[in-house]
């Protein structure tokens, strides 16, 4: 698979959202931010419950969820030179030894000294084509981590920077809720391992990237499958081959969208709340159901609205709108376009003419791309900078610190899938990784 890479030459924008986050707080900006706190360091907010401030501030989060332990002070003082120039001497001393992945939603700071760069789909490509590294930096969330040590072979470290970078979606979709919910569906439905007289089950188990291991692990046991938002479609299609129904979690807005998008009715599409009995739902609409939606979403996609476009759309004749489908369905329909990050990326680099493009997608991302593009106009729709809370508590001063204890032999911060969770998980992953889109 080959990675998507961002180039690192001097760029006319500054492409740092951190720069400025600074420079709103300091009045030196008149743009505005949905949190000033976000001005200082994430380690000022490890040891508080929450996912700190940004997009999933107001979001809850659930008890036990993993906490990054105290980070040295001199990583918390050093400047951003600093730790630019300890980066880089670490990653030399390293060598082969260690490959550093970044998503596309990390902070600039971090992404220049990323190995690669790519959306969960093609990070996770990497993480399985890379056996010679003894360690691989994950600079993404939990999750993410998570898949490659899945897909990593068994002697390698999978390192999170930050422990506390979980994500608030993951985390709407419990491990106890899904099985919950599960047994429910048994009751309704019948044996679940049990085909019909059409060779079908009576409904097949979809997980998004954006899932625990756990979650992963249980789909791999069910006959499902893991999907991401550039495979989606073709996810669901190798579902509907082999089952009556989806259950399609934790992210309703990419089931919806992408369901929708194939020609399911939204009335046989109901929503599953796993705090109430049948998810909210009677009988008939669940036996009528072709997808049964999670109650999840992303706190940063749900930030984007129909209005935004409309606005966009007035103060910019001929705009080019790209969403994301984790956005909610009616800025879906009210869009030019809405695809995975990757794609999102790809349109913007194939546009052989000036554009004007509103993008509804994580502002890191976005203000990237608009540094790196600059013949087009490209701006967020969300007119507030709100990036996401968990992505952006992989700060430089953790990336410098891990880096530093692989060069004096320490292994901090590792990630490891329990073998009893990890096989099914696997096996769900591969049939992911086979479904290219």
């Amino acid at each position: 698979m080959t990675t998507a890479s961002l180039p690192l030459t001097a760029r006319p924008l500054d492409p740092s959202v951190d720069h400025g986050i600074q420079a709103i707080v300091a009045g030196a900006s008149r743009a505005a931010t949905c949190n000033t706190d976000l001005a200082a360091g994430p380690w000022e907010f490890d040891a508080r419950p929450g996912y700190g401030p940004g997009s999933s501030m107001g979001d809850v989060i659930r008890t036990g969820s993993p906490r990054q332990g105290e980070l040295p002070e001199w990583y918390r003082r050093a400047s951003e030179r600093e730790l630019d120039q300890r980066i880089r001497e670490a990653k030399t001393v390293l060598g082969d030894r260690v490959v550093v992945l970044g998503h596309f939603y990390q902070r600039e700071e971090v992404v220049v000294h990323a190995d690669y760069v790519g959306d969960s789909f093609q990070l996770a490509g990497a993480a399985k084509s890379h056996p010679e590294a003894e360690a691989i930096v994950f600079c993404g969330v939990h999750f993410m981590a998570e898949t490659a040590d899945l897909l990593s072979q068994p002697e390698q470290a999978v390192i999170l920077p930050n422990l506390a970078a979980g994500c608030s979606m993951a985390d709407m979709a419990s491990i106890d809720e899904v099985e919950e919910c599960w047994e429910q569906l048994a009751e309704l439905y019948g044996d679940l391992e049990q085909p019909d007289e059409d060779g079908l089950l009576p409904v097949v188990p979809v997980t998004y990237m954006n899932s625990s291991a756990a979650i992963k692990g249980f789909v791999g046991r069910h006959g499902g499958i893991v999907c991401t938002s550039s495979n989606a479609r073709t996810v669901l299609e190798w579902a509907f081959a082999r089952g009556r129904r989806v259950l399609f979690f934790p992210d309703q807005h990419l089931g919806r969208n992408t369901a929708k998008a194939m020609g399911v009715p939204l009335d046989r599409m109901p929503l599953w709340n796993p705090r109430r009995a049948y998810g909210g739902n009677d009988r008939a609409a669940l036996t009528d159901a072709q997808v049964i939606l999670w109650h999840g979403f992303c706190s940063v996609h749900r930030r984007f609205t129909v209005d935004q476009i409309d606005r966009a759309r007035a103060e910019h004749p001929g705009v080019r709108v790209i969403v994301h489908p984790e956005c909610p369905m009616d800025v879906v329909d009210a869009a030019d376009e809405a695809g995975s990050t990757e794609y999102i990326r790809s349109a913007i680099d194939a546009a052989s003419e000036p554009t004007t493009f509103a993008v509804g997608t994580e502002i890191n991302l976005v203000q990237r791309l608009a540094a790196q593009y600059p013949q087009h106009r490209i701006f967020c729709l969300d007119p507030i900078v709100c990036p996401c809370s968990t992505m952006y508590r992989i700060h430089p001063g953790y990336l410098a610190w891990v880096l530093d204890e692989l060069v004096a032999g320490r292994t901090p911060n590792r990630i490891q899938v329990p073998g009893d969770v990890a096989d099914p998980a696997r096996l769900a992953l591969e049939r992911m990784l086979a479904a290219r889109p």
